[in-house]
């Protein structure tokens, strides 16, 4: 692979925690950056160790629940600036670099000022906290497809759609919709979803402070779930949740303090 220097915008995947989950192409033009601006869900070794130390690293997440939060018209405009200086430019986002991004909005700022790019995948936080908490999302005889779902716009959500995931055998997997856990469940059972089919919440999956927790909908309709953390937050549903605990293979341990809050506070250490 030729890195190219001269004003150019990589747009990559990071993974979803792990820093060995990360491409190797992506590593790569980790290494070869001049400006790197990265997400809050990416792990900070990746940053601490990787990145050239004279690379300027500007971090642009969002955690609305804190407050923190970078406009994308500011992350456009810095995409843009530093392009147009002839830097080599690493938008790093966690996960996919475009499932569930806002990927097309730097796309069109990118091509609206003929500056070139390239787009890197990355694994998705559903595939790694799949793997890392032993739940196959299309397990032979549990589920032949997958479905990737947020409830950002609870209100938008037709009656026919609730009957349609209370009644489908595919897996449903929920991004950004931690804050929701409570309204869909009982949405769900509202919808005659059956007590076979089972929730999996997974914390900040693929990093040290994983947390998995499952039920079937049979407990949900007699049990409250308990309190959880707002943590980056992941929910499966389906019956392949009923895996986890046939092949579970990372040793949990709990902990109450924040994975991407402690990389916020490196970042902000290292500039």
């Amino acid at each position: 692979m030729i890195l190219e220097k001269k004003g150019k915008v990589i747009l990559a995947g990071a993974g979803p925690g792990d820093p060995e989950l990360i491409s190797v192409k992506a590593l790569k033009y980790l290494h070869a950056a001049d400006v790197i601006l990265t997400d809050r869900l990416v792990s900070p070794e990746l940053i601490q160790d990787h990145a050239r130390k004279d690379a300027l690293i500007i971090y642009v997440g969002k955690q609305c629940s804190k407050g923190i939060h970078t406009p994308q018209k500011e992350i456009n405009h810095l995409l843009v600036k530093y392009a147009k200086q002839e830097k080599l430019v690493l938008r790093l986002k966690g996960g996919d670099a475009s499932l569930f991004s806002n990927v097309l909005d730097e796309l069109d700022i990118l091509v609206a000022h003929n500056i070139p790019y390239e787009i890197i995948p990355g694994i998705s936080a559903a595939f790694g906290a799949a793997a890392y908490s032993a739940i196959p999302l299309t397990a032979r005889e549990y589920s032949r497809a997958v479905r990737f779902l947020t409830l950002f716009d609870l209100d938008s959500i037709t009656i026919e759609q609730w009957k349609d995931w209370a009644k489908t055998e595919d897996t449903l997997v929920f991004y950004m919709s931690g804050k929701k856990l409570n309204q869909l469940t009982n949405y769900l059972i509202s919808h005659q979803i059956e007590d076979s089919k089972g929730l999996a919440i997974i914390q900040q999956a693929t990093t040290p402070y994983q947390q998995t927790q499952t039920f079937s909908f049979g407990e949900l309709k007699t049990n409250k779930l308990p309190e959880f953390e707002y943590v980056p937050t992941l929910i499966i549903i389906g019956k392949v949740v009923h895996l986890h605990k046939s092949f579970a293979w990372i040793q949990e341990i709990t902990k109450t303090e924040s994975y991407f809050d402690n990389h916020i506070t490196t970042l902000q250490h290292a500039n």
